[in-house]
């Protein structure tokens, strides 16, 4: 019996393997070779999320029920990693539509799961993320009022990525009670003679992942089906959320790491400099250290929520320090907007206040204040 199920785990990892060395082979070739393209081009970067459209890459975390490859919690990490490695704008912009996703499989509108979740899996289908603003102070910067048959929906959404990417995408409002609405918008301009409307601004210009179409939208006067809401949650659940789910952007955090740390590689054969060798073996092995406690950690069902925090900083810390290595031994090189030890660096300024939230802010800061 046990014989059985050895062999069972061994074939699990097998598959595993195989499917992340099939997806690092597609980035190795087809992604990294333009990964500073991809930063800059809308159109480059829509060139390599079709590649990850074509392998069923978008539809990773839905069940097998509704079609999906229903990836394990570790592959799926793993997955984001390789993907970050070679491209942070790609990991940036598939992971809009992962989220998504994730709310939508997790949602207890059965017919809006019927309605969305094919159209995914036949790739049909792009959404992103609109929703941060939930985590801030003061007065809601979207409102939804109850109305017959749903809600009318005003304000603004200040940070959208992936306008002319993603179809819809899934907006975050507050009720008057406090209570947190999200449901599925289009992700395009509209407007009618009744005066409802929903407005984009043109995309921001940012300092690294510029392809991605980052702009903010405004709602006035914007029905909102009862049909298309995703899920109805009590005030300050998106803060209970992120607790929770601290420690997975690590592993994007930590393939920007690996990607300063490919450069290093490279550098260290090409200028034959024992002192970047052992820069590179130093940092590697500390890469190496920080990636097997954080998959260690997700496997533990019940964690502290400091444990998991002080992994995430340690991951946000290794990646600057990797990625400024990266710069180091790329010496005046480094300077040009497109080489890639430039690109990684910016990445990882990106990927440090991803998903931020005050206490992912204080302890980054304590860890530059005092290591």
């Amino acid at each position: 019996m046990s014989s059985l199920k050895e062999n069972k785990n061994i074939s699990q990892i097998e598959n595993k393997n195989n499917f992340l060395e099939k997806i690092e082979s597609y980035l190795k070739n087809f992604v990294e070779p333009v990964a500073s393209e991809i930063d800059q081009s809308p159109d480059a970067l829509r060139t390599a999320l079709q590649g990850l459209i074509n392998y069923s890459l978008l539809s990773v975390k839905i069940p097998k029920f509704w079609g999906g490859l229903e990836l394990d919690t570790e592959t799926f990490y793993l997955f984001q990693q390789l993907i970050s490695r070679y491209s942070g704008a790609l990991a940036f912009l598939q992971v809009q539509h992962q989220g998504a996703v994730s709310a939508i499989i997790s949602s207890q509108n059965e017919s809006l799961k019927q309605q969305y979740l094919p159209q995914i899996v036949q790739n049909k289908l792009l959404c992103g993320l609109g929703f941060s603003q939930l985590r801030r102070k003061g007065e809601p910067m979207i409102t939804a009022t109850p109305i017959d048959g749903g809600y009318e929906i005003n304000g603004t959404v200040p940070w959208l990525t992936g306008f002319d990417f993603f179809d819809v995408f899934l907006l975050g409002a507050n009720l008057d009670d406090g209570q947190e609405i999200r449901g599925i918008v289009p992700f395009s301009q509209y407007s009618d003679n009744t005066g409802s409307k929903i407005t984009f601004s043109e995309p921001m210009k940012l300092g690294a992942m510029q392809s991605t179409n980052t702009v903010s939208a405004t709602f006035k006067n914007w029905f909102l089906s009862s049909e298309n809401v995703v899920s109805i949650a009590q005030a300050e659940t998106i803060h209970e959320n992120d607790k929770k789910v601290v420690l997975y952007p690590s592993f994007l955090i930590l393939g920007c790491a690996k990607a300063g740390l490919d450069i290093m590689e490279k550098v260290a054969q090409t200028k034959q400099l024992d002192f970047i060798q052992e820069g590179f073996e130093h940092l590697n092995e500390e890469f190496n250290h920080c990636q097997e406690k954080i998959k260690e950690a997700i496997k533990i069902k019940f964690r502290y929520f400091e444990d998991d925090l002080q992994l995430r900083v340690w991951a946000i810390n290794l990646a600057q320090r990797c990625t400024k290595a990266a710069v180091t031994v790329s010496s005046g090189a480094a300077n040009y907007y497109d080489h890639p030890a430039q690109r990684v660096y910016r990445e990882a300024l990106v990927f440090t206040v991803f998903g931020q939230t005050t206490d992912i802010m204080k302890a980054t800061l304590e860890q530059l204040m005092y290591n």
